[in-house]
């Protein structure tokens, strides 16, 4: 999808640009299936902040998106792609011949008008859902289950695809986005195509404003602050901390391990994203 860049009539305007939204075919979502988000601005149930630099922003409906595909042996047609506030690729609003609808992740490249299927015996095609034993090795795969009847965990953001190297035994290796490869059971559903909204890589806020109207709040450095609020702070003129990165407590922030050891899986990476 093509973007669209501005005249440099202001400094943030020199930079910034936007989506044209020319794949997407409706401007509002479709009201039963969604419901309304209720935010946090990053505190937890005591008022205390957990998370920081939350608050403000747009509000944003949730759009209840359904990565199982558990509706199987029936083909849905696609009425129409849209855009989701709350991740970064597009959605595709579907609709069964029984009259039941559900959004799912737009592959890129469905169109209104196309059919998709989920099961065991359909066909290879962009947008349908199938186990990982029936999708041949090198093709394009998106919104992968880590375990059988999960529903879809991984590779489901703008732009990404995984890809199938090999099958072995009762396990495919999928090599994710990151580098990663990983053991999924072949009983595992996947569904065909790259995800959509490519260019989002490429877009450029060009102000801070635009990271405020979606919910991000400013950032203020540790070196930028005074020695009583952080490890980093004080110092004659500009300095660099003086001591390993850390945050305002003084943990560390960089240089170790922060993966926590999840032994069931772990054992199925074959290779690791940074080896």
């Amino acid at each position: 999808m093509p973007l669209i860049k501005f005249k440099p009539t202001t400094p943030t305007r020199r930079f910034g640009n936007v989506s044209s939204f020319s794949d997407l075919t409706s401007r509002k979502p479709y009201k039963p299936l969604t419901e309304i988000k209720k935010r946090t601005g990053g505190r937890n149930a005591h008022g205390h902040i957990t998370s920081y630099h939350r608050g403000g922003g747009h509000k944003r409906r949730i759009r209840l998106v359904d990565f199982k595909r558990a509706t199987h042996g029936s083909e849905a047609t696609v009425q129409s792609v849209e855009y989701d506030p709350n991740r970064t690729t597009w959605l595709a609003l579907i609709a069964y011949p029984n009259g039941e609808k559900s959004y799912i992740l737009a592959p890129d490249g469905l169109k209104v008008g196309h059919t998709v299927a989920s099961g065991e015996s359909v066909e290879v095609k962009i947008g349908n859902h199938l186990p990982l034993r029936n999708i041949p090795e090198g093709t394009p795969i998106h919104n992968v289950e880590l375990e059988p009847g999960q529903g879809g965990k991984l590779v489901r953001s703008a732009g990404s695809l995984a890809r199938i190297l090999a099958k072995e035994n009762e396990f495919a290796h999928i090599k994710l986005p990151s580098g990663e490869v990983r053991m999924i059971n072949l009983d595992a559903y996947a569904t065909v195509g790259q995800c959509s909204n490519m260019d989002h890589e490429n877009l450029m806020f060009g102000k801070a404003g635009r990271k405020r109207w979606l919910g991000v709040r400013p950032n203020t450095r540790g070196v930028a602050m005074n020695p009583v609020d952080h490890p980093l702070g004080g110092g004659e003129g500009k300095s660099s901390g003086g001591r390993h990165p850390c945050n305002a407590w003084g943990k560390l922030a960089k240089g170790f391990k922060t993966r926590r050891r999840k032994k069931r899986s772990n054992r199925f990476i074959v290779k690791r994203r940074n080896a």
